[in-house]
């Protein structure tokens, strides 16, 4: 290094070493380098952990259907090493995965959720679902207490059941003749006009059953929510993955904040 900027950096002794005037003038401009280089190697690891990282997910099914197929095939465009496990439960389940450590990070609603970071991500309209011969499906919107008193069919979807809230936080009961554990199986029943139903919007699109969707009024909707324990223990394609949905979502950030102060269920 000396011989490259043609000057004296150290004044060497038998006592030891010492900077000349030179050195102590250059000392910071060759720390930052020391530095950059320190910072480069860091990330060549971090990438080479992406060559070969393993990404687990929770997530219920209306997202691994509607969201993780498109959002994975953009990710492995950039980093297509990268493999994912995919485990699909309800609310309850997914976060007690998300604590216990079986999966990375989770796909949730944030009522379900203690003791995890928990970013929202989008707001998720709830609709009524019936069939076409239902005498609701003529009208414009339907209302949870004209929703009352139809036979219901409820998803059941463990502590937190976003239905029951519904109708809770307006005094309702409904009157539940099935509890079912699958959202399709419950729009093939609407469809053979066994009752009704409410679902929320992300479940009905491509929806391959011959139903009718109305809005509800007043509207409701439920946050989809990303949570996670630790991020900073989390394997590197983990949190890039992580990282890269937030961004994804926050490019459509102004309509979530519009439908936030639209909706009142959260």
């Amino acid at each position: 290094m000396e011989k490259e900027l043609s000057t004296t950096l150290i004044l060497r002794s038998r006592t030891g070493i010492t900077l000349t005037p030179d050195g102590e003038e250059y000392l910071p401009y060759i720390r930052n380098i020391s530095n950059s280089h320190v910072e480069l190697s860091e990330k060549h690891n971090e990438m080479m952990g992406l060559q070969s990282g393993l990404i687990r997910i929770g997530t219920f099914s209306s997202v691994a259907c509607h969201w993780l197929p498109n959002l994975i095939k953009d990710f492995k465009s950039k980093y297509p090493s990268v493999s994912f496990n995919i485990y699909q439960g309800e609310y309850t389940v997914i976060s007690n995965w998300i604590k216990e450590g079986f999966v990375d990070f989770g796909f949730v609603n944030p009522d379900a959720v203690s003791k995890l970071t928990s970013i929202p991500l989008k707001e998720d309209e709830i609709l009524a679902i019936v069939s076409k011969s239902h005498r609701l499906a003529s009208k414009n919107t339907v209302s949870l207490l004209e929703l009352s008193n139809e036979h219901f069919i409820l998803l059941d979807e463990g502590e937190i059941n976003e239905a029951l809230t519904i109708f809770k936080q307006n005094d309702i009961e409904p009157d539940i003749q099935f509890r079912v554990h699958d959202d399709y199986a419950i729009m093939s029943m609407v469809e053979q006009s066994l009752g009704i139903s409410i679902l929320p919007k992300l479940v009905l699109d491509r929806c391959p059953y011959n139903i009718v969707t109305k809005p509800i009024s007043p509207p409701v909707a439920r946050t989809i929510s990303l949570a996670y324990k630790d991020k900073r223990v989390l394997p590197i394609a983990s949190r890039y993955f992580i990282d890269f949905v937030i961004e994804r979502f926050n490019e459509t950030g102004s309509e979530f904040i519009r439908l936030l102060c639209k909706y009142q269920i959260k």
